[in-house]
């Protein structure tokens, strides 16, 4: 029993992988994470492997719980509704306090001792208090290791998190710290992965880096305080040194503005969207599929996920057109809009995204959006009303792992788990108030990139 403390890009996921390749119990292990794209991420990383299935059982923290209180709904004295997940906000709360207690019961431990060998649970640092009592108290009944670094706990917008040292080492003792930054030494950056460790050793201890001493595939981009957003423009074109490599611009989490601003202004770039997908519910509650259709509202949402939509000329000219009064030929997104309002129904709100995506001078810079959107209208019909379909879509989506694109705009806690070849940071001293959590996301941030990082900054001391 123990914990590894594991510096992003130190190896953390191939320790897991090495470790499952080798296990040889009969039973499996019980590998737990937090997100379902943490778990989608090492599924694919274990089949890539070819571990064999039936050496893991791999879920997230919450998804087992569920599992066991569904298995012993009786016993473990959880009200039924909880069950169904129909207000998560309501329902995960009392299904982590319906396992704390059931688990504190000792009524399965053993059947837990059964089924499985071990217990692995990685990103341990984003462990709540009452993930940690679950942990804790499965490490009672079987060997247990948690891997975790606590420089990436960025997720504590959603509360207290247990301290590292006062409870997580506490309970599992630190048996090994990975100190070989493999990311960047696969990718020919030597001297860049060195440094970063260094730099998290210092971000650790609350210091502050300074950008001048960083080696060349470092470069600080001063911010002077009048014409930021140019420089911030212009740093979002900076290319990776690999041809097809991906670059990964990142603003503070509450900056979705500026983070869509910039996906629209730079070529080629999209933004990483929150999981929770509000912009195609909010659009799918607001849009009934019957005659008339809501041409403006489809208009907003158009304009609101690509470029070279123009709501009020189309608008226009859709009434123009549909009076007779056009001298100019329709075009194809144009006739695409009246046919819309004249139909209303999903597969002609479908055909004028698409005529809008082939308009000239048109790009989507929030393909997730559009695309969820899109796979919605399809599922919606009769018996399935948009909002609910779109509500279904977004709960694949919260499952499916994300594609990393070639040039993606987003924040830390979107991006953390993704890596690319360039990291790029608009404003390190920018992400969070909290001058603690601000260098924890700046190390996170920094550590996107395997090839090349790019500072921007008031000063060159960030942290």
């Amino acid at each position: 029993m123990g914990a590894v403390e594991a510096p992003a890009g130190c190896g953390k996921t191939e320790l897991i992988v090495s470790a499952l390749r080798g296990h040889s119990d009969p039973k499996p292990a019980l590998v737990l994470t937090h997100t379902n794209a943490g778990v989608a991420a090492l599924r694919h990383r274990l089949s890539r492997h070819r571990v064999p299935q039936d050496r893991y059982r791999l879920s997230t923290i919450d998804g087992w719980a569920l599992r066991i209180l569904k298995t012993f709904p009786a016993q473990s004295g959880i009200a039924p509704a909880h069950l169904d997940l129909e207000d998560a906000r309501r329902d995960y709360p009392a299904i982590k306090a319906a396992i704390a207690r059931f688990l504190a019961g000792r009524h399965i431990d053993d059947v837990l001792f059964a089924s499985y060998s071990r217990v692995i649970v990685d990103e341990y640092q984003d462990c709540d208090p009452g993930q940690h009592a679950v942990v804790c108290h499965l490490a009672t009944i079987l060997p247990t290791v948690v891997l975790g670094d606590p420089m990436q706990e960025i997720f504590n917008w959603r509360g207290h998190h247990p301290d590292w040292d006062n409870d997580v080492v506490r309970n599992f003792p630190l048996v090994a710290e990975l100190t070989r930054p493999w990311r960047w030494e696969n990718a020919g950056a030597h001297e860049l992965g060195a440094w970063l460790l260094e730099a998290r050793r210092t971000l650790k201890a609350g210091g502050r880096i300074d950008l001048r001493t960083a080696p060349p595939d470092v470069t600080w981009v001063h911010l002077d305080g009048v014409t930021d957003h140019e420089i911030q423009r212009l740093a979002c074109l900076t290319r990776s040194p690999r041809a097809g490599g991906e670059v990964l611009i990142m603003t503070g989490g509450t900056q979705k503005d500026l983070q869509r601003k910039l996906a629209k202004q730079t070529p080629g770039a999209v933004t990483v969207e929150a999981v929770d997908l509000t912009e195609v519910t909010d659009f799918a509650r607001e849009v009934d599929l019957v005659a008339p259709g809501n041409l403006e509202a489809a208009l907003d949402f158009a304009f609101a996920v690509m470029t070279g939509v123009d709501r009020e000329g189309i608008a226009v000219r859709a009434a123009t057109i549909a009076a007779g009064r056009h001298r100019s030929p329709p075009e194809a997104h144009e006739l695409a809009a009246i046919r819309y309002r004249e139909v209303g129904d999903a597969a002609s709100l479908i055909a004028l995204f698409d005529a809008l995506e082939a308009a000239q001078g048109a790009r989507t810079f929030r393909p997730e959006i559009l695309r969820a959107c899109i796979k919605a209208l399809r599922l919606s019909r009769p018996d399935v009303s948009f909002l609910e379909a779109a509500k279904r879509i977004r709960e694949q989506q919260r499952v499916l792992g994300r594609l990393l694109p070639t040039k993606a705009v987003g924040s830390p806690l979107l991006l953390k788990g993704l890596e690319g070849d360039v990291a790029v940071i608009l404003d390190a001293s920018d992400f969070d108030r909290d001058a603690a959590k601000n260098r924890k996301n700046l190390y996170v941030a920094m550590t996107r990139g395997s090839r090349k990082l790019v500072v921007c900054s008031p000063t060159h001391l960030v942290g």
